[in-house]
């Protein structure tokens, strides 16, 4: 479909305890598509919860390695898919850092608590190998990146490679909320902990990249399948 929009993440087994746990903090599960009910917040009304993860929660939860495009004239889906199954093959699966809740520009996001070459270099090869199947960003696209103020850097990115904060930009991270002041930002910070302080006792597990589809412009995306490493 030409509306359609793919992106190659990392995202844990649909039946992974943080898949179910950030499924449920976000209020919809990228696997089955269902919508869940969110626990209850400490110190945030439940339509708060549910406005500040909404961004989030159309995304699905992920950290990612080629984000969101449009597949490039001549590409199509199959093609992307046996590439991705090819890639995927030649990868060997590791355990990362564990994951820790931070603040990144005024998001809430697990991270890995400390910086993994590994995973900032998968996301490179990402980046460069499927960029061949991504239809080029257009003006509109471009502009709304650049509200953000970007850097000459990052501005270079963008029209290189379709997204500013790839390469020696890119920092890995599964986001919950948008942006937030700093008050806010210091409850949701509270109430999330207790959620997901014990995934910072465990290594986060990088076995498959998994691809996302946004069947139409402004719908949820979906898992569409998970490709294993296979080295």
């Amino acid at each position: 479909m030409p509306d359609s929009r793919y992106a190659i993440y990392l995202a844990p087994p649909a039946d992974s305890e943080l898949h179910a746990t950030a499924s449920a903090l976000l209020g919809r599960d990228a696997q089955s598509g269902a919508a869940l009910p969110q626990p209850p917040m400490d110190g945030i009304a439940p339509a708060r919860w549910a406005e500040i993860t909404e961004d989030a929660r159309g995304y699905g939860f992920h950290g990612t390695m080629k984000p969101p495009f449009r597949l490039a004239a001549g590409s199509d889906i199959g093609n992307l898919e046996q590439a991705l199954a090819q890639f995927a093959a030649t990868r060997a699966a590791f355990n990362g850092p564990p994951l820790v809740l931070r603040a990144i520009s005024g998001f809430l996001a697990l991270v890995p608590e400390r910086p993994d070459t590994r995973i900032d270099g998968l996301a490179a090869d990402c980046v460069r190998e499927f960029d061949r199947f991504r239809a080029p960003a257009g003006e509109a696209e471009l502009a709304r990146r650049r509200r953000s103020g970007l850097s000459p850097r990052q501005d270079e990115y963008l029209q290189r490679w379709g997204y500013p904060y790839v390469m020696e930009e890119f920092r890995l991270h599964f986001t919950f909320t948008c942006r937030l002041g700093g008050a806010e930002r210091a409850t949701a910070a509270q109430a999330l902990r207790p959620h997901v302080e014990r995934f910072a006792a465990e290594p986060l597990r990088v076995d498959a990249l998994v691809l996302f589809e946004q069947p139409a412009a402004g719908a949820p995306f979906r898992i569409r399948r998970r490709f294993p490493f296979g080295a």
